[in-house]
């Protein structure tokens, strides 16, 4: 990882000085997003229609289609998110609507999800704001002070089972049913939930009435499940890797935490394409606004960029046991680091 070599090269006035170098790449260009779209959907309708009619033909082996489909439904969600931003097209209306439609085949109540995304932006790397849109991160001294039962649930939590298997699944089968988290927060989240609920039940109904509910099923849960831990898996490690950055609510800036907080997730083309550029997360931080498709043309402006906060596919793979805020050595720790500290 680079990070911390390049965290001290750069003061806070040069890292706010890119919020005014990049706000030329903000503006979104309609007919590459209506083309990003178009490229997302087809191949995604045609891969679940042809697993589907393996499946009903007792093809077994055409389910394989399924792991390209996820990976279809993966980049739906970023376009999902870009819209959320307001950076697939100019017009609001258009972005909202565009994310609520696809929200119905992601199962993400787009509304609901936009307002929680949104706090995760304004309080990313915040130690005072922690707790709506991230991951629940405690430090090595708030672990300590819990009681025995309090630091095995965390653990439990935290367990790459729960976290990359039951965790995914439970929050957008179960928990995106009801907006958990913001149940006083207005009518909103309630009509955009319960909207969505509704509107699902549409295409499930005329998949099963097309397919029958056995071939349905065996194509989209292992489709839904392995797009829920593959989006969960991209947001965990854009965040939480060794040298990320966190602060108290006094000490912390928008800027250094966007840039310094949020990883870029140096995957190789293929996944990178299939994933939106949510890999180049730092700059997404750094200026929400810009169209996904447009992030790498920032790296190859500011090639300066490529190396904050890189971590390869191979370094993410070891931040998973990365687990507790180190306030004295300012880096994610284990359990097992935890313990030796002690």
């Amino acid at each position: 990882m680079t990070s911390s070599a390049a965290e001290t090269s750069l003061s806070n006035s040069e890292i706010r000085s890119w919020t005014q170098a990049l706000a030329e790449y903000r503006q979104p260009r309609p007919l590459r997003s209506i083309f990003e779209i178009l490229i997302t959907v087809a191949p995604f309708t045609l891969l679940w229609a042809f697993a589907a009619y393996a499946a009903m033909n007792g093809h077994w082996w055409g389910l394989l289609a399924t792991v390209p489909a996820a990976g279809f439904l993966v980049r739906l969600f970023i376009l999902q998110h870009d819209c959320g931003h307001g950076s697939l097209f100019s017009q609001r209306p258009l972005n909202d609507w565009i994310g609520r439609l696809i929200g119905v085949f992601t199962l993400t109540p787009y509304d609901y999800w936009r307002r929680t995304h949104a706090v995760h932006h304004a309080s990313a790397g915040n130690l005072d704001r922690r707790g709506v849109g991230d991951i629940d991160t405690l430090t090595v001294a708030e672990y300590r002070a819990r009681s025995r039962w309090q630091r095995l649930r965390y653990k439990l939590y935290r367990h790459p089972l729960v976290m990359f298997g039951f965790g995914p699944a439970w929050l957008f089968v179960c928990q995106y049913r009801l907006p958990v988290g913001l149940m006083n927060a207005g009518a909103r989240p309630w009509v955009s939930t319960l909207a969505t609920n509704l509107a699902i039940c549409l295409p499930v109904a005329l998949m099963i009435w097309t397919v029958g509910l056995v071939p349905f099923l065996l194509v989209q849960i292992p489709i839904t499940l392995m797009a829920a831990t593959g989006g969960v898996w991209l947001f965990y490690v854009q965040h939480q890797f060794e040298d990320t950055h966190w602060a108290e609510n006094s000490d912390w800036n928008f800027q250094h935490a966007a840039l310094h907080g949020s990883s870029h997730y140096d995957l190789p083309r293929p996944l990178r394409w299939l994933s939106g550029n949510i890999g180049i997360h730092h700059v997404h931080h750094l200026a929400a606004r810009i169209p996904f498709y447009r992030l790498p043309e920032v790296l190859e402006d500011f090639p300066e960029l490529k190396g904050i906060s890189r971590i390869t596919f191979l370094e993410s793979l070891k931040c998973v046991n990365l687990v507790l805020w180190d306030e004295t050595m300012l880096r994610l720790v284990s359990f097992r680091e935890e313990r030796a500290t002690r």
